[in-house]
């Protein structure tokens, strides 16, 4: 059975409150606006060729392509909620994300370019 999915209002009042102040955003609220972004992006891009983890609020598979079964998958992009959060909204361009290096991604597929932002 998938996992529950965010409703579109809760999900993006928790990424309009975390936007208003991410300073003070409690954690619950965090949680759930990258879960919503996280699911965003999954409906953006299903597939299970990449693995995007945002540690320790959720992970998500996505892009078309081979699919793995085991282990670590061969394309996993891993960054903070922070991070996330601005790439998802479009507030940070994936290129600097990148070269700053607050986002690591490996494998030949490992790329959000052109998918983000996932809600404006």
């Amino acid at each position: 059975m998938g996992r529950a999915r965010i409703d579109e209002g809760q999900g993006l009042a928790a990424l309009r409150s975390w936007q208003a102040d991410a300073a003070s955003a409690s954690r619950d609220t965090k949680a759930m606006a990258v879960r919503f972004t996280l699911q965003a992006l999954a409906d953006r891009a299903p597939g299970n060729t990449v693995e995007v983890r945002v540690p320790p609020f959720g992970a998500t598979q996505c892009i078309e392509g081979p699919r793995h079964t085991r282990g670590t998958p061969p394309n996993v992009i891993e960054t903070d909620a922070a991070t996330w959060l601005a790439l998802a909204t479009g507030a940070e361009a994936w290129d600097d994300a990148l070269g700053s290096g607050r986002v690591h991604a490996s494998g030949q597929r490992a790329q959000l370019d052109g998918l983000l932002p996932v809600v404006r």
